[in-house]
């Protein structure tokens, strides 16, 4: 059994490279390879890169052409099988992106591409902006800085210092986003001087930040709470009282008043009996005889009075 699987193999590759022959004993066309000269796909704006598309194998002449996804890029024609150089200058981002080649010979039909590769832009960063939501701070209190470059290939690294001192591990970042980092300030001397690195991978690129201080907060004054409060309060009494004085205290007032001229009228014994009367009457406060009434009234009394004096 194992004796017939290593006869199947064989007969396999026996019967591959009887295809990769043709009748006329030429060798069929072999799939390219596509390679940068610089042997790097990092590349920087406005640089020079040459790439290699070669086969193997085929019946010259070869034609190679290159692609950019999908986009015709150059075609060179070589009478042998060396390779096709094709020069690029990466002139903008546009210019990053994915290669392929293809070759073309007599025996080929359709042709045979390569690999495909693709180039990585390295932008030098911009100078880092190292700064916090608060600029002071007090005894005790967590802080918070960030530090972001806005320009420059990702990913970036950015490492955080106080004066000379390194105060936290290099933090990478693989977006366009800030480094930030949390802080505890405990002493005086963590109201120091701050600063931030950056750097990518383009070669010698490595920048710092501006420099950054946190003063110290003043403490407010227990009294100063307690000062507000009692403005406060003030102030809505006098707002109550001015209220007040429309809706209560002037018809209290008058109110009063009216009692006293009452009670005043009441108690004076020199008012004749008349005044006395027109007064209750102006006033409608009781209800008073007419004043020919009283009179006769009195006639008659004093009539009465004559006639038992009479009879006495």
């Amino acid at each position: 059994m194992f004796f017939l699987r290593i006869l199947l193999f064989s007969y396999l590759q026996m019967s591959q490279q009887i295809q990769q022959t043709t009748a006329n004993g030429k060798e069929t066309l072999s799939n390219p390879r596509l390679t940068p000269v610089q042997e790097t796909l990092n590349v920087v704006m406005n640089q020079d890169m040459t790439l290699s598309c070669h086969s193997d194998s085929g019946s010259p002449p070869v034609r190679y052409t290159l692609f950019k996804r999908n986009r015709t890029v150059s075609t060179l024609d070589r009478p042998d099988l060396t390779p096709a150089l094709f020069n690029l200058t990466i002139k903008s981002a546009s210019d990053v992106g994915e290669y392929k080649c293809k070759a073309e010979d007599n025996t080929s039909s359709g042709g045979k591409y390569s690999n495909s590769i693709n180039f990585t832009l390295i932008e030098p960063i911009s100078k880092p902006v190292l700064s916090s939501p608060t600029s002071q701070a007090k005894k005790g209190q967590n802080v918070t800085l960030s530090c972001l470059s806005e320009n420059g290939s990702l990913p970036i690294t950015y490492i955080f210092f106080r004066g000379k001192q390194s105060i936290s591990p290099p933090v990478k970042i693989q977006k366009r986003e800030a480094a930030v980092i949390f802080l505890f300030i405990n002493s005086s001397s963590d109201f120091g001087t701050y600063k931030c690195r950056a750097e990518n991978s383009f070669c010698n690129n490595t920048k710092y930040s501006n420099s950054f201080n946190f003063t110290l907060a003043e403490e407010r004054s227990h009294s100063q709470p307690l000062i507000i409060s009692l403005g406060v309060i003030l102030l809505l009494l006098i707002i109550g009282f001015a209220l007040a004085i429309p809706f209560f205290i002037i018809p209290s007032y008058k109110a009063k008043k009216f009692r006293s001229a009452r009670s005043s009228t009441g108690l004076t014994s020199t008012m004749n009996a008349e005044e006395s009367e027109n007064y209750v009457l102006y006033t409608e406060i009781e209800p008073v005889k007419p004043e020919e009434e009283y009179v006769n009234f009195s006639v008659t009394r004093r009539e009465d009075e004559k006639g038992e004096n009479l009879k006495l």
